[in-house]
C-alpha cells in the first residue's frame, strides 16, 4: 500500500470526501456507503454530535476523524478476532432520532468539542438506562476532559467516574488486557504535537449503572480510533494497535453479555 511509504505528518492531515453516489474517499481508499438492511449482530455505531461554540469556526466535525476507515478495519477485526456478526459497514446516528435506541453500542469521538443540549442528554440517558453501552475516545489534557464532563454530568448526572484497574472484567473478558499503554495519535508521533504533563499519562475510566454495569467506557489521554486507521500503515508501532483493535473486541463484547 503506497499510503504506508509516506511520512505520518503527511498522512494524518487526509480527510475523506463522499462523491454523488455516497462513497466515500478517504486515504487513498474508496469506502461504499453504509447499508442500513444488512443483517447483523453487531454494527460499529459512530455518534453525531454538535460542536461546542469555540470550534464551531474551524468547520471541522472532531465526531467523525478517522471515518470511516477506523470503523471499516475495527468491524474486520470483529469478523476475524471474534464469532461476532458484524455488519460490514458502519451506522452514524443522532441524539435527537429515535434510531439511537437500535443500537447497543455507540463510539464517541473527541467529545472535548462536543456540545450535548438538555434535550440530547435526556434521550442518552434514557438510552443508557435501557441497556445501551457507551465507548469514549480520544480526548487529551485537563481542558478537553473538562468538556467531555460537561456532557458527561448532563447524561448522567451525580453518576461517579472511577478510574478501571487491572482487574475489571471488561480487560479480560477476551484479552488480558493488563499490557495497556497510551495509544497514541499520529499527530503526537509525527512530531507535530506534544504530550503534556496532563495528557501524558492514559486514563481508563468509567461510569456504571446501579447494578454494577460499565455504561460508559472512557479513554482519556489515547487515541483508539486512530490506531484503528493507522494499523495498516509500516509508521504505526504495531504494539499499541494491538492493544487497540483487543479493547475494540473487549470493549463490544462486555457491551453485548453485561
Amino acid at each position: 500500500m503506497l499510503l504506508a511509504l509516506l511520512p505520518l505528518r503527511v498522512i494524518a492531515f487526509f480527510q475523506q470526501v463522499q462523491d454523488q453516489d455516497g462513497f466515500i474517499e478517504m486515504d487513498g481508499e474508496r469506502f461504499p456507503p453504509a447499508n442500513p438492511r444488512e443483517k447483523a449482530e453487531w454494527t460499529f455505531v459512530r455518534f453525531h454530535y454538535d460542536l461546542g461554540a469555540e470550534f464551531r469556526p474551524t468547520g471541522y466535525q472532531r465526531w467523525e476523524s478517522d471515518y470511516p476507515k477506523a470503523d471499516r478495519q475495527v468491524i474486520q477485526a470483529v469478523r476475524r478476532l471474534t464469532r461476532v456478526q458484524a455488519r460490514s459497514t458502519e451506522q452514524i446516528v443522532d441524539a435527537k432520532t429515535d434510531d439511537l435506541y437500535e443500537w447497543p453500542w455507540i463510539y464517541v469521538e473527541n467529545p472535548g468539542a462536543w456540545e450535548i443540549s438538555d434535550e440530547q442528554a435526556a434521550r442518552l440517558r434514557r438510552y443508557l438506562r435501557r441497556g445501551g453501552f457507551m465507548m469514549i475516545d480520544d480526548s487529551h489534557g485537563a481542558y478537553e476532559w473538562e468538556v467531555a464532563l460537561e456532557g458527561l454530568r448532563k447524561i448522567l448526572p451525580g453518576c461517579p467516574i472511577e478510574d478501571l484497574n487491572d482487574r475489571d472484567t471488561i480487560f479480560h473478558i477476551v484479552y488480558d488486557l493488563d499490557d495497556r499503554v497510551q495509544i497514541p495519535g499520529t499527530r503526537y508521533l509525527s512530531g507535530d504535537f506534544h504530550y503534556t504533563p496532563d495528557s501524558a499519562v492514559p486514563q481508563w475510566r468509567a461510569i456504571r449503572d446501579g447494578k454494577g454495569r460499565i455504561i460508559i467506557a472512557i479513554c482519556h489521554n489515547s487515541d483508539v480510533g486512530d490506531a484503528w486507521e493507522w494499523a495498516d500503515s509500516s509508521n504505526y508501532p504495531e504494539h499499541p494497535a494491538s492493544v487497540a483493535f483487543r479493547i475494540a473486541a473487549n470493549y463490544l463484547i462486555y457491551a453485548m453479555t453485561h
